[in-house]
């Protein structure tokens, strides 16, 4: 019998832990990600706590200092957690992402350090906030890089079971070897898809 309890509990939580995958656009922009919830495939991790993930990012020069911006890519680690009993989690984590200049002889890399902070709000229709900043000084900066920050914040609303919309804003910016100051690689605002599988 309690062989049986044990399964049905890992099974249980097992359901509640969610990956997903993620599409959002403006007029110009695209980006893509997608995040895998490691509760799913690793018993001694908690669900919905520690994520992998990749992104890619292709900008337009109307959001961005540079003329013409080549793709951003990233893979990326959260771990986060809900602060006690609250409606509030806060997150942190680490990536390392990459630029490909096509324009010219540098290449962009760096491994940015995260935090992050959301509240879902406690309604019938779950709506959630968000914000998370990535900084990456010097020393956590590749190839040409010489720094790299990011901001972004944003609101969802779970109008499907397992599927959200949502709409955000986006500051990227980096700094090369050649230049001693940020760059705007992309500032825009963004609406989106997210769905939880």
């Amino acid at each position: 019998m309690l062989k049986k309890i044990a399964i049905a509990t890992l099974l249980s939580a097992n359901l509640m832990a969610m990956h997903n995958l993620e599409l959002n656009i403006n007029d110009v922009d695209l980006e893509a990600g997608l995040k895998l919830d490691m509760g799913q495939f690793n018993d001694a991790v908690e669900p919905d706590t520690t994520f992998i993930g990749v992104k890619y990012l292709k900008p337009d020069s109307d959001y961005s200092d540079y003329s013409s911006p080549n793709a951003y890519t990233e893979v990326s680690f959260l771990m986060q957690r809900r602060v006690s009993d609250t409606d509030l989690y806060a997150g942190m984590g680490v990536k390392i992402n990459y630029i490909n200049n096509d324009n010219s002889d540098e290449d962009f890399s760096s491994i940015p350090l995260s935090f992050k902070l959301g509240y879902n709000l406690p309604t019938s229709l779950p709506v959630n906030f968000y914000g998370e900043i990535f900084y990456a000084p010097k020393v956590l900066s590749l190839l040409d890089a010489k720094g790299y920050y990011e901001y972004r914040v944003g609101v969802d609303v779970e109008l499907i079971e397992n599927a959200n919309i949502y709409v955000g804003f986006r500051d990227l910016e980096t700094k090369y070897e050649s230049n001693d100051k940020y760059i705007k690689y992309n500032r825009s605002a963004y609406f989106g898809f997210r769905f939880e599988f």
